[in-house]
């Protein structure tokens, strides 16, 4: 029994053609939507590649960008296939390609739905991306006289600011680092040598932030050395005064900036794939009857279309038959008795026949 079997006449096969063909047109502009959302994203994560550890980060704007440019060259051909499906005749030209064309373009509505839930579940990757790349850029915001590291110190004051945040996970992450170049240290203070002799790696640590940690809207002046002691600063208690300094790590805002994006772009993609799916559902209803109405010889009658021919069940156990006996077409049986060629070959009489001997006459 067919599944969704909707009965259409000539005219209605004819508004269904027209409609889809218009509906085609607006999937290669969702299509645009798709690639311009893909390389959108691309680029604002290129934007923060210098704190982001390499790794696979780059798969939903990748897969976005290449969905979004078949979206358009298959909606384009099925706009041609639709349009030409008003006149019965045009359509006799389509009759073999339509049937793989609506397979090819489930499967592609399906990379949709895929790439719509990556956006959900990239999550996980970016934030360990960001946390591994954070904290080298943290460990290397010293190193400005580095070829190839002389542009971090840059990048993360330009971060914190820009996304109001400090550190990694929080500002003490500046705590268990050495943030100041040797060469700005002056190594005839006692205070400096002892501080470097304090620590097993002969690091300078100290408990401030740089100055990019600071937040301007506080009325007191930036509190970036010695926050955790009470003593160097008037009227100050580091553990119920709220700092002056930005709390929230940058990889938290990071990932949360990034989430937004994904967010969004997520729920403009499960749209988009929405309406490719009701659009291959109106091609398939299409495909159905024509094909019905050229069977039955009476291209101004009505015709049966459907989504599947026969049940899910019934179809399910087709197609896998189908994967089951796919190349075996042309391997030869080895049922007993018919893996002999000549089995079915009448066998000639190949006995000795009685032959006269002639006597032979004695000398």
């Amino acid at each position: 029994m067919a599944v969704l079997k909707v009965k259409f006449t000539k005219t209605k096969r004819d508004k269904l053609a027209q409609i889809l063909w218009i509906l085609n047109w607006v999937s290669v502009v969702s299509g645009i939507i798709l690639f311009s959302l893909g390389l959108f994203l691309k680029i604002e994560i290129k934007k923060r590649n210098e704190v982001m550890a390499k790794g696979d980060i780059n798969s939903v704007p990748n897969m976005l960008i290449s969905v979004g440019v078949i979206a358009c060259i298959i909606n384009f051909l099925g706009g041609k296939i639709c349009y030409d499906c008003s006149d019965a005749n045009k359509f006799s030209r389509w009759k073999l390609v339509m049937l793989p064309y609506i397979v090819c373009t489930f499967c592609f509505t399906f990379c949709i739905l895929v790439g719509a839930l990556m956006c959900y579940t990239m999550r996980n990757e970016l934030e360990e991306s960001l946390y591994l790349g954070l904290r080298d850029a943290i460990k290397f915001y010293k190193d400005t006289d580095i070829p190839g590291r002389c542009f971090l110190k840059k990048t993360v004051d330009m971060l914190q600011i820009g996304f109001q945040c400090c550190g990694n996970n929080g500002f003490r992450d500046w705590f268990e680092i050495q943030w100041v170049s040797a060469r700005y240290l002056n190594m005839a203070s006692k205070e400096v040598v002892d501080r470097l002799k304090s620590n097993v790696d002969g690091k300078f640590l100290v408990d401030g932030v740089p100055f990019s940690c600071c937040n301007p809207s506080s009325p007191r002046p930036c509190i970036q050395y010695q926050l955790t002691n009470n003593s160097a600063h008037y009227n100050y208690d580091f553990l119920t005064e709220e700092l002056n300094i930005w709390v929230k790590g940058c990889r938290e805002a990071l990932l949360d900036h990034y989430t937004a994006i994904m967010r969004s772009i997520g729920i403009a993609a499960l749209l988009i794939w929405l309406f490719e799916l009701s659009v291959l559902i109106g091609v398939r209803y299409l495909q159905t009857a024509m094909k019905n109405v050229l069977l039955l010889g009476d291209l101004e009658g009505e015709s049966d279309g459907w989504l599947l021919e026969n049940s899910f069940v019934e179809t399910a156990k087709y197609n896998i038959n189908i994967i089951k006996n796919l190349g075996k077409a042309n391997q030869i049986s080895t049922v007993s008795g018919m893996n002999d060629p000549n089995i079915n070959v009448k066998n000639t009489n190949c006995g000795k026949t009685n032959v006269t001997t002639k006597s032979i006459p004695a000398a």
